[in-house]
């Protein structure tokens, strides 16, 4: 064995212990879930104070649609500045580490930080510069205060980008705990701010709406500050590349630095492109619902812009907190596919790629039929009891296993090289909700955007995994089996939670807020229970969680 060869043995078992890629998944996926459920919940539960200190009802639904008017093109700017570079340092730091070129890793996150830095410059520039456009273009009452909603969010975009490539970096590494707490320190930081800011300008001060959103927007930036300062102290204490030297390295691959800045940005743009799928579908709606609903509908603007704020920001930040399950799922297969495409592993990518939509599916029916059951209580503790927000709500919660699935379908495809194919699906389920959009507005008014969604979702979720078995072979009977069993057993659940909402129901209010929260956690631990029971019974549980699974049926005593 040569001295090259022995360091590069001895590096991978030091940065990536031996380990079944199955517990891997579960628990890189257990930790981005943990950290991104956590952070959508309280991205979720700040809404109940900061609606209440906003004013009435209609004043704080109206604040809200503000809020999303803002944030819409920002996370648009967001993503083209960065959404693709933790999944692609992540992509290819894993795949130099299990051939042991650590110097090329290094080299890799250092060329990252360079290319972040230039376009968090440029979109936070971009954004400043077309906020009048954005905001002309949304529904909202006042041109002028989308505008000032929008700016505020500038800083965040110099900042975030350069902390997205230290959380790709150290994913590379397949360790997911430290990006997924700093994502909990990012939103608890975030939300203090809010809060404080909020409650000073409306209540204390007698502000306006208009600032005390802008300020709630800004704090984007600061939350930001919290989560970079927690990276770079886990980034001197972990074990990653940066620790050894380029003697350490194979060295057995030499890319000059113009290629290596090439390969990142050539890698990074397919991912962009995927991220922004949710946001271009996002961008439709903002564009074309208040024109067609001017049309189709008898609704003024205050109500075009209120029904708008109930849709796509009030029900969409609760099941922004389940579709955390797949945004988890499909981070963490990233680095997965990618090592054993290095190692020209197929049989364990097939395998991988099946563990990844099992888990993914077994996670999210199960969850959305959940959401589905308790929209009313969920709608009611976090905005007010509101007979629209639940109806909206429920459809939403479905809508949220189309996001999911789309979101770790293209971040398959892009880890197994099939990026191109993935662009094309979906740009046709894009095309396909354009070309729904009007009819569909027309006859069923708010919801038509949340069908027209599941459509065009549901077209590139189809066309992506049709590209995959070409690619991989996976087992599609085998798999199609798992999921139909899956959705069996979610249905029971949703049946045995509905009866038990029913009943609550009976004797507990479901329009006030703590009658709903009583309902929500009885409902809550019949459902969880059920499951639970339900996935360890028939096995389901052991083939997809390994030994975990046993230890729970021998705590609960299942045979």
């Amino acid at each position: 064995m040569t001295k090259d060869t022995t360091h590069q043995t001895e590096a991978k078992h030091t940065i990536k212990p031996k380990d079944d890629t199955q517990n891997k998944m579960v628990s890189g996926s257990a930790w981005m879930t943990a950290g991104s459920m956590t952070s959508r919940l309280l991205g979720a539960l700040y809404i109940i104070p900061w609606m209440a200190w906003m004013g009435n009802s209609q004043t704080a639904d109206a604040a809200n649609a503000l809020f999303q008017i803002g944030y819409t093109p920002y996370a648009f700017f967001l993503s083209l500045a960065t959404a693709g570079v933790p999944s692609a340092i992540s992509k290819q730091v894993s795949y130099y580490n299990a051939l042991g070129e650590y110097e090329i890793s290094k080299n890799i996150y250092k060329k990252g930080l360079q290319i972040m830095a230039i376009s968090g410059l440029v979109s936070s520039i971009l954004l400043f510069v077309l906020a009048p456009f954005f905001a002309a273009g949304s529904p909202s009452a006042s041109v002028a205060d989308s505008t000032a909603v929008i700016r505020s969010l500038t800083p965040a975009l110099l900042f975030i980008p350069l902390m997205s490539v230290t959380r790709g970096f150290i994913q590379g590494h397949n360790t997911m705990a430290p990006s997924a707490i700093s994502q909990i320190i990012e939103q608890i930081a975030r939300v203090s701010f809010m809060l404080v800011t909020v409650y000073l300008v409306r209540v204390v001060w007698g502000g306006s709406v208009v600032l005390a959103v802008a300020m709630s927007t800004f704090a984007a930036f600061i939350g930001a500050l919290f989560a970079s300062g927690y990276l770079g102290m886990k980034l001197k204490k972990q074990q990653t590349a940066l620790r050894y030297t380029k003697e350490e390295s194979a060295n057995a691959i030499e890319i000059s630095t113009n290629q290596l800045l090439k390969s990142i940005i050539k890698t990074a743009i397919p991912f962009i492109i995927i991220a922004t799928g949710i946001i271009l579908f996002q961008f439709v709606d903002q564009f074309t619902y208040q024109p067609i609903m001017e049309r189709v509908s008898t609704m003024d603007g205050l109500e075009i812009q209120r029904t708008y704020g109930i849709s796509q920001a009030n029900a969409h930040k609760l099941i922004m907190i389940i579709i955390s399950f797949g945004t988890a799922m499909a981070i963490t297969s990233v680095p997965l596919v990618s090592d054993l495409i290095a190692k020209n592993d197929m049989k364990g990518v097939r395998r991988q790629f099946s563990t990844s939509v099992q888990l993914l599916f077994f996670l999210m029916f199960p969850a959305a039929t959940g959401m589905a059951v308790l929209a009313g209580p969920l709608y009611t503790v976090f905005y007010g009891y509101n007979e629209f927000g639940t109806t909206i709500t429920q459809v939403s919660a479905y809508m949220s296993i189309f996001l999911a699935g789309y979101a770790l379908f293209g971040n398959s495809l892009q880890a197994a090289n099939k990026t191109r194919p993935a662009i094309y699906a979906l740009l046709i389920g894009l095309v396909t909700k354009i070309v729904l959009q009007y009819p569909f507005l027309a006859m069923f008014s708010t919801y038509g955007m949340l069908y027209t969604n599941m459509i065009g979702f549901g077209v590139t979720g189809f066309l992506m995994l049709r590209i995959m078995h070409k690619t991989i072979h996976f087992n599609i009977a085998y798999l199609v089996n798992r999921i139909i069993l899956i959705a069996i057993l979610s249905g029971i659940m949703g049946g045995a939670t509905l009866l038990v909402r029913e009943a609550m129901n009976l004797v507990i209010s479901p329009e006030r807020r703590l009658g709903a929260m009583i309902t929500i956690i009885a409902v809550a631990v019949v459902g969880v229970a059920t499951y639970v029971y339900l996935a360890v019974k028939t096995r389901l549980a052991d083939r997809l969680i390994g030994t975990k699974a046993q230890s729970i049926r021998n705590k609960l005593h299942i045979k």
